[in-house]
């Protein structure tokens, strides 16, 4: 079955630096846009950044300059580099990925479980 599984969340002090993972798996003939979405509570999902797979990116407004989005197509993963976090920073990040997959020949698009970044003010 294919997944994403996200890693690297958790509990930093306003101005640390956190590093989410998130990789797909499953029956992968390719990986084309990945990107990164965050929802606090309460709030609607909003996009974080994205990149295609010629490294092409795009940030929201909010995390520009601290934010750094990065990928690895041999391993099928992509990564968030966060730094100079804030408070308002806090929410679940979900890994987001159009996935071909090998065995349908179809691209969908895929989430993952979602990790929680917690920024102490």
């Amino acid at each position: 079955q294919m997944q994403l599984v996200e890693s690297g969340g958790g509990l930093v002090q306003s101005g640390g630096s956190l590093r989410l993972s998130c990789a797909a798996s499953g029956s992968i003939f390719g990986v084309n846009v990945m990107g990164w979405y965050r929802q606090a509570p309460g709030k609607q999902r909003d996009l974080v950044a994205t990149i295609s797979r010629g490294s092409t990116t795009n940030y929201a407004d909010s995390v520009k300059g601290r934010f750094t989005i990065s990928r690895d197509n041999a391993k099928n993963t992509v990564y968030l580099q966060m730094d100079s976090l804030k408070s308002e920073d806090t929410a679940v990040y979900y890994c987001y990925a159009d996935v071909m997959n090998k065995l349908s020949g179809r691209t969908s698009a895929y989430w993952g479980q979602g990790t929680q970044v917690t920024v102490s003010s």
